[in-house]
């Protein structure tokens, strides 16, 4: 019987973020799945109006319908979207399936971010500060490859709807709620899970997937780290360990036969 996967994007972001990967997986034989996050796909002021519990509740309804259809469910999650994976599976008590958790900022600690973004939980106090604050989507973009960043800068300069060119402070604190409850309870996510970081990620780092590791149990999880990526794994210089990474996984192997192979 056919399995299917159910695909989370990113905060700010769209089904861009997987680049090749559904099509990847469409031409396994898998059936893919995806959804539009509330409060996106529209303009970055639509996100004022979303917590985090409008998310969990769009993924839980979209993987209900999924799994009223498929005796098997795969749910792979990009950067937010892995931490609503993880989220819906202990919800769900899902074990008929696996977990693929792709770039996971469980915390915002990577390279790039600066000193003072701590100081935001201060403007949390203000509503109307988190609906004016402004994150701008800035270089590197989450990529390192040179070439791909290029294109990305035009694609924002040209306002492509593929990703937010910012985000308000609002988004960044319902992001902050949502990594509170991720680590909680990592005990209870019952599946094989896979997490994908990269050791440049330039928002989280490799401490993310330590933690969730160590969480959900090294009998249940295994970690593949890239070693020249930034935060967008799946279009950055290792894609195709990525997603053959993933691949190996889902076919019930060990993703670490591939990642061996590309030290």
């Amino acid at each position: 019987m056919q399995d299917a996967v159910l695909m989370i994007h990113g905060l700010g972001g769209t089904q861009d973020e997987f680049g090749p990967l559904p099509l990847r997986l469409k031409k396994a034989g898998f059936k893919v799945y995806s959804l539009v996050l509330p409060g996106h796909g529209t303009k970055p002021e639509d996100l004022n109006h979303v917590v985090m519990e409008n998310w969990l509740e769009a993924v839980a309804e979209q993987y209900d319908e999924v799994k009223s259809r498929f005796e098997t469910v795969h749910v792979i999650g990009m950067c937010l979207g892995s931490l609503l994976a993880c989220e819906l599976v202990k919800l769900k008590n899902h074990m008929n399936g696996k977990l693929v958790m792709l770039a996971p900022t469980v915390f915002l600690d990577g390279w790039s971010m600066p000193w003072y973004h701590a100081l935001r939980i201060v403007h949390y106090i203000f509503p109307p500060l988190r609906r004016w604050i402004r994150i701008p989507e800035e270089e590197p973009f989450g990529i390192k490859n040179e070439r791909l960043r290029a294109i990305v800068k035009k694609r924002f300069a040209r306002g492509d709807s593929f990703h937010y060119g910012w985000m308000p402070l609002q988004s960044v604190w319902q992001l902050d709620r949502l990594r509170a409850r991720v680590q909680k309870k990592l005990s209870t996510v019952r599946c094989k899970t896979l997490i994908i970081h990269a050791r440049e990620d330039e928002f989280s780092s490799v401490q993310s997937a330590t933690a969730l590791q160590n969480g959900i149990g090294s009998d249940k999880s295994d970690v593949v780290i890239l070693a020249n990526s930034y935060h967008m794994v799946c279009i950055d210089n290792d894609k195709e360990l990525v997603a053959n990474s993933i691949m190996c996984f889902l076919g019930g192997e060990n993703p670490h036969a591939i990642s061996a192979l590309n030290p």
